[in-house]
């Protein structure tokens, strides 16, 4: 017995320390497999990202792609023509509206979106405002939504070598990748030199100039003049110096969750290679950032529509430089204690729940800004997405509590390139010996703000 147990023990002993060896392999083996495995499915799931970023796509295919929400939204709005310059081209930027008509002379609300956002963003306030009495408007910013892009200005590319792949990306992202191997095959180089026309540095003028030459062209063309302005995120760093230059057309500002030193959604999403590309091409993640930075209760379908119109039109780039063109050191307090706007009446509209550090930065801006009132929301940073109701009420209240704005019938001068434009017209008129009384091409004086408004 004693040698048929020490043989079992000998046979047992292997068995015993074998077994956990094996087990040890296995799991190993597994983890390795599935760690390629998601390595690949995430470069395959990448890859396909690029592809269908890169490869170009028409307005009117990226429009009957859109979700119905967002093309409903469309059908509701109207695009206006203004021109920044006198010697650039002319484009088109997209406004919406509500409320009664213009021969009903109700107040009106002019609302920006900021960063990241569009008009769409508005959809709700702009109602809500419009069945309280007023006449809403909001439109897109250049390269915003169903805004046409800034047009393409003189100047250099960024130097340096990291510089000149960002512009050679930029193209092919803009005309294609097989685009950019066409170019390869024929000219045995990488497209450069030949599209440096196609960068765009304001260099003419600021980027806030720009912008509110483009805010005071849709109010005159609409015929909206005065405005109860409502400056959402960075939008009061884009028309700060319009409405210090222009006081006349503006009967209050109410500032929405609006800091200078900071906006909602992080500029480095949208200016960071391969970052952008897989935050705009997946849904999921995009909402994820969204919620994260901006509303933490915004619905899918919402989320859907704004990566829709954030993402398409080819006018990233043209947003991610506005943005970077901005002045993020403006003194709020400087800028409000100049003589234009001290006595302006003042709304700050801010948010009371989504950290402890931001309920601060409220407070300072309505300190900052002397005479302001302060009123709090339970929304995010993007308010109108998920507390609308509370601020077009605020708004209501604040605009109902002051004295009704004065129609202004005064014409104002001419913008000097307009009416550069008219001269030179008459003088064409002239010297073919035609006379013209009061006629024009149709849409003509609309399309440039000197027509008599948006009265529907």
């Amino acid at each position: 017995m004693a040698i048929i147990a020490e043989e079992l023990e000998e046979t047992q002993q292997p068995i015993s320390t074998s077994t956990p060896t094996s087990n040890t392999v296995s799991v190993s083996s597994a983890f390795t497999f599935w760690a390629y495995f998601t390595l690949l499915v995430s470069l395959i799931t990448l890859l396909f990202i690029f592809i269908n970023y890169l490869t170009p796509i028409d307005d009117k295919s990226w429009f009957l792609s859109l979700p119905t929400d967002v093309r409903l939204h469309y059908s509701k709005g109207r695009t206006i023509k203004v021109q920044t310059t006198y010697d650039g081209s002319p484009f088109q930027v997209f406004a919406i509206k509500n409320g009664p008509r213009a021969s009903e002379r109700p107040e009106t609300v002019f609302l920006i979106h900021g960063f990241g956002c569009t008009s769409y963003s508005f959809r709700n306030v702009v109602r809500s405002l419009g069945l309280n009495g007023f006449r809403a408007v909001a439109i897109d910013l250049p390269g915003s939504g169903f805004s046409d892009r800034l047009p393409v200005g003189n100047g250099e590319r960024r130097g340096g070598v990291l510089g000149r792949m960002w512009d050679v990306y930029s193209d092919i992202k803009e005309k294609g990748i097989f685009w950019g191997f066409d170019q390869l095959v024929e000219t045995g180089s990488i497209p450069y030199e030949e599209h440096i026309e196609k960068s765009r540095v304001f260099t003419a003028i600021g980027v806030s100039e720009e912008i509110g030459r483009v805010i005071g062209q849709v109010i005159d063309s609409m015929g909206l003049s005065p405005v109860h302005l409502v400056l959402h995120d960075s939008a009061l760093l884009m028309a700060a110096n319009w409405v210090s230059e222009n006081s006349g057309s503006v009967s209050s500002l109410t500032l929405v969750d609006t800091s200078p030193r900071f906006t909602a959604l992080p500029l480095g999403v949208l200016e960071t290679p391969i970052v952008r590309e897989l935050v705009l091409g997946v849904s999921y993640v995009y909402a994820k950032v969204l919620r994260l930075c901006c509303s933490r209760s915004m619905k899918m379908s919402v989320v859907e529509s704004h990566r829709a119109l954030l993402s398409g039109r080819k006018g990233m780039r043209a947003i991610v430089e506005v943005a970077k063109g901005l002045n993020y050191s403006f003194d709020m307090g400087e800028w409000r204690g100049s003589d234009s706007i001290k006595d302006l009446p003042v709304q700050v509209i801010w948010s009371s729940n989504w950290s402890d550090k931001w309920s601060d930065e409220g407070r300072r801006i309505a300190d900052s800004l002397s005479g302001a009132s302060l009123v709090m929301h339970s929304g995010g940073r993007w308010p109108q997405e998920d507390a609308s109701d509370e601020v077009a009420e605020a708004i209501t209240h604040f605009i109902s509590s002051l004295p009704k704005s004065v129609k202004q019938v005064k014409k104002e001068p001419l913008p000097e390139h307009i009416q550069k434009m008219f001269d030179e017209a008459k003088k064409g008129d002239h010297h073919h010996g035609h006379e013209h009384h009061g006629d024009h091409t149709p849409g003509y004086m609309d399309a440039y703000g000197l027509g008599q408004g948006w009265g529907s």
